[in-house]
């Protein structure tokens, strides 16, 4: 089930708490990606307040969002790079884009499979992609006051499993929202306090939000099972050690 655009937007821009989820999940963002000069970059889902880092630097940025959510004009103040479009069809180029950012969407999908699928189809070769996901051991997907008590909560490993299935290199992760997911004055001032602190102890269990970076395997894998036959020495030298005569027909002179 997805947000709707008008609260995914008044939780991120309006209370104190969405702007300080903002900071802490741009700055993630920032240390996984610290440069994307002339790249094409891209997010699905509500990924607009995670974009504005990369709108100096990129070829283009463009936010997609999906018809289920709705969609805003981003960013403000300036010329719109936001477009709604269908959940997993999108009309962007086939290897077209070199980072994508994906928040409340995958999660929130009902056919994921075929999101990943678009995901994929849309990457160019090498491209990568995060995942902001809820992460199921943290107290923020407990508690439905923020955005990421909606939809399926992850682990690193089941996001693994689940990208590996669709031809996806798992290869980094990271994690943010230390802190309890409170609009109270005390909480909001230790923020920062709580973020450094996990990050230093490296305490994903803690942590409201789970970042999975991957990258587009373009690569063919063998099926499992499959066998493959290889001669041993002896049957490689057969013929050449002891050759075999070969029968003669026919009447000899």
């Amino acid at each position: 089930m997805h947000l709707d655009v008008v609260d995914l937007r008044a939780f991120y821009y309006r209370t104190k708490l969405g702007r300080a989820a903002q900071r802490m999940l741009q700055a993630e963002l920032k240390r996984l990606w610290p440069d994307t000069k002339g790249m094409a970059v891209a997010g699905f889902g509500f990924a607009a307040p995670f974009l504005r880092p990369f709108l100096q630097e990129s070829a283009w940025v463009l936010g997609l969002m999906p018809g289920q959510q709705g969609v805003m004009p981003w960013p403000p103040g300036e010329a719109n790079r936001s477009v709604l479009v269908e959940e997993t069809q999108w009309p962007i180029t086939t290897g077209s884009i070199d980072r994508m950012i994906v928040a409340h969407g995958l999660e929130t999908c009902e056919r994921a499979d075929a999101l990943l699928d678009e995901i994929w189809r849309t990457l160019a070769p090498g491209g990568k992609v995060i995942f902001i996901l809820p992460n199921r051991a943290g107290a923020w997907c407990r508690r439905d006051a923020t955005p990421f008590g909606y939809g399926r909560p992850y682990s690193f490993g089941q996001a693994e499993v689940q990208l590996k299935k669709h031809r996806f290199l798992p290869e980094r992760h990271g994690a943010a929202l230390y802190g309890p997911p409170s609009h109270k004055p005390y909480w909001l001032k230790t923020a920062g306090m709580w973020e450094g602190l996990g990050r230093r102890l490296d305490a994903h269990m803690l942590a409201g939000a789970l970042l999975v970076e991957a990258s587009k395997q373009v690569y063919a894998q063998p099926k499992s099972g499959s066998k493959v036959t290889v001669p041993g020495p002896l049957e490689v030298l057969e013929g050449l050690t002891k050759p075999k005569p070969k029968p003669v027909t026919g009447r000899c002179p």
